[in-house]
């Protein structure tokens, strides 16, 4: 059975399901600094996390950022959909403003325990969105806790993938520095290079199209990048993460990913760029395939990180899922 695709422009009438009116959205503005941030506690675990502020008894929408990423990914889509929700872009701990947790886990187990004991601690459902790592991490959480999550929302989610194909990275090194047991040596050279020149390679590699970057968005990252490079923690949660997102890839039977998403009830939107380099398109279908209430959007020209790229038409089709579960139009009519 094909994957249930939305493969139309965000703009036209009569989507199934159907899109938002971009008119219901937050104004678009490209040069929105980072939320305000702050350390939350909640159900015992603290996280830093960046707010956007929401109407008045509007639901929560909470974001989870990807491997060596942070709250700061969802600047642009967290402000769009502030008329829908609540933002909280958290930072997983280790990363970001984030301090590690006390048991020093950095694996995706570990992220996924404390964000379903932050989301536990609030007491009310969520829309929950994730990307790459962010997006196992909260794949997990919802087919753990589908009480605590009102819709899922996945973006290039780190699904398993036995085939990874380094040609399609577009810095070599970027991708050496992932692997198990062969990168160190990557690493320090990464480390070695200036913060501007590693949020340029970090865009060339998430981007579909590097040269939508903004400056300022890489001034932000670079200087995200300097400050995080005096974190005693830092390189250990990225190089741990790293491994774990490896060898969950491997785990066999009901622990696989694939496994996970087929026990994940709630409404799901799938969104994946057909440029992404870093988890190959080619999954797209099976992951919405595996998802009992999914539908995929596949975004042409898009890479890695689509509400980055293109976060106007990713907040589009997220707002039209809020709205069509809400009216019941979600489920599949066949």
């Amino acid at each position: 059975m094909p994957a249930r695709l939305l493969r139309v422009p965000l703009t036209s009438p009569g989507a199934a399901p159907p899109l938002a009116d971009a008119a219901s959205l937050g104004p678009f503005d490209p040069h929105q600094p980072p939320w305000p941030g702050r350390e939350i506690t909640s159900g015992e675990v603290t996280m830093h996390v960046r707010e956007t502020p929401g109407a008045a008894g509007a639901p929560a929408a909470v974001y989870v950022h990807g491997l060596a990423g942070s709250a700061t990914n969802w600047t642009d889509l967290a402000g769009l959909l502030a008329t829908r929700a609540a933002g909280l872009a958290v930072d997983l701990p280790g990363f970001g403003l984030s301090r590690p947790l006390t048991t020093g886990g950095y694996t995706p187990a570990a992220h996924t325990e404390a964000l379903l004991g932050f989301l536990a601690g609030r007491g009310r459902p969520v829309h929950l969105l994730g990307n790459s790592l962010g997006g196992a991490v909260a794949l997990a959480v919802a087919a753990r806790r589908p009480d605590l999550v009102r819709t899922l929302t996945l973006i290039s989610p780190a699904m398993p993938d036995r085939r990874p194909d380094p040609r399609r990275m577009s810095d070599p090194w970027m991708a050496l520095a992932m692997l198990p047991g062969v990168g160190r040596r990557a690493r320090v050279r990464l480390a070695a290079t200036s913060p501007r020149t590693r949020a340029e390679q970090v865009m060339r590699l998430c981007f579909g199209d590097p040269s939508l970057a903004l400056e300022h968005r890489l001034e932000e990252a670079a200087a995200e990048m300097a400050a995080r490079a005096q974190l005693e923690w830092a390189s250990e949660a990225v190089t741990k993460a790293s491994l774990g997102l490896f060898a969950l890839w491997l785990r066999p039977g009901n622990g696989s990913l694939w496994s996970v998403a087929r026990r994940v009830t709630v409404p799901t939107l799938v969104v994946w760029g057909d440029r992404d380099r870093l988890v190959a398109p080619r999954l797209a279908d099976r992951t919405v395939r595996s998802l009992p209430r999914g539908r995929l959007l596949m975004l042409p020209g898009v890479g890695h990180t689509a509400q980055m790229e293109c976060p106007e038409r990713v907040a589009v089709a997220v707002a039209g899922m809020w709205d069509a579960v809400g009216c019941g139009e979600w489920e599949d009519p066949g």
